[in-house]
């Protein structure tokens, strides 16, 4: 992990406002309209609102569960720019440190956010459970298709990727929480250090019932959630003209909603195990968004009143590991503790905003003073 200055001359905003949009959405509007929004969610249009920011329970799409494939897309969409001198470099140990220094420490990342890492003890970290993981795998997939295929075989490839894990999930188990295959695989790899595992007093452990999100064979499909990114941004890159490019954009953004559609008749949309329909439809809405940002940014050179949010795309890991992380509640409590008596059930909202606030201003100093950490 380093600090460094940007010097791309090739990089484009469109990437770094749309990256952070997502992660404004997450370590900002999300947790703090939450707080505020459920103190009115019998009026109509909070209950609606509120209900998108949740994930959904199992079949069906929210727009809370854009968020994460949104991440993996877009670390896709910077490969084909960042890997440019990769591929006529003859030094392809040095290459692989990078990649397997980035792998390694996107992962160490996540059992710190979500794994539980730092509670020291054993019996509570959690290997494998977080979205900093899932995007190290798919940019270890994505790196090799890059490095060693051509472009018909990197699409081949991918097409691969989810026709198999679609096979997996279709023919060897059903589309139930309990009966999916990638459930199955779950289990039985990681066991005990999967996540919702739950200890008795007497040492025993089981699975919860509540808990079925999926990592280990969903990892294909992480794989094709960046690849689609990557597709997406060499179609940025090597097309010359902007128009067209945002134009075949959305084109692929609409046809894979069509075929997501048309493939849910058969495998629903299952956010938790990443079904294939939903690695479709996500990709979709991926590249329409792509598109959408690419349009009016880099065409139209239209970033007035967006440019504030490369505040958190241009520090994208900084921002979810602190925004995760480090809880600056306890701050914000210190100073402003004497307005609950005044704001009464309002005060954990205020302290929730405050504490992204805060975050929000540490990470407009780190852009002011060009502080970018990379990985």
């Amino acid at each position: 992990m380093k600090v460094q200055t940007p010097v791309s001359k090739e990089r484009l905003a469109s990437l770094d406002i749309l990256r952070g949009f997502d992660l404004f959405m997450l370590v900002f509007f999300q947790p703090v309209f939450v707080a505020f929004a459920r103190h009115w969610q019998d009026v109509p249009v909070f209950s609606f609102l509120l209900n998108q920011f949740e994930h959904v329970q199992w079949e069906g799409f929210h727009a809370w569960d854009l968020v994460m494939p949104l991440f993996l897309f877009m670390v896709g969409a910077a490969m084909p720019f960042s890997f440019e001198k990769y591929r006529t470099n003859p030094d392809k140990a040095a290459i692989y440190k990078k990649i397997t220094k980035r792998f390694f420490i996107l992962f160490i990342l996540g059992a710190v956010v979500q794994g539980k890492l730092l509670s020291l003890d054993p019996l509570q970290i959690r290997i494998y459970t977080n979205t900093l993981q899932a995007i190290a795998v798919g940019y270890a997939i994505s790196a090799m298709f890059l490095l060693h295929l051509s472009g018909k075989w990197q699409l081949a490839a991918t097409f691969l990727l989810l026709a198999g894990y679609w096979a997996f999930l279709t023919f060897l188990g059903d589309f139930t929480p309990e009966g999916n295959f990638a459930e199955a695989v779950d289990r039985a790899v990681l066991g005990r250090v999967r996540d919702g595992v739950s200890y008795a007093e007497d040492g025993s452990w089981s699975f919860s019932d509540n808990y079925h999100y999926t990592w280990v064979l969903t990892s294909m499909v992480f794989g094709v959630t960046t690849m689609l990114g990557v597709f997406a941004g060499q179609i940025m890159k090597n097309g010359k003209d902007k128009l067209k490019n945002s134009r075949l954009l959305s084109i692929i953004g609409v046809a894979l909603l069509i075929s997501a559609w048309l493939l849910s008749f058969q495998t629903p949309i299952i956010k938790k195990i990443w079904s294939a329909s939903m690695t479709l439809w996500s990709g979709g809405l991926c590249f329409l968004l792509m598109a959408l940002f690419y349009y009016i940014i880099d065409y139209k050179g239209r970033s007035k009143g967006l440019n504030w949010l490369k505040i958190y795309g241009m520090n994208s890991i900084a921002a979810y590991t602190l925004g995760m992380v480090i809880n600056f509640r306890s701050v914000a409590n210190s100073l402003l503790w004497g307005l609950e008596k005044y704001t009464g059930d309002y005060y954990s909202a205020i302290l929730t905003f405050a504490n992204f606030l805060i975050l929000f201003f540490i990470l407009q100093l780190m852009y002011k003073l060009r502080v970018f950490v990379k990985i």
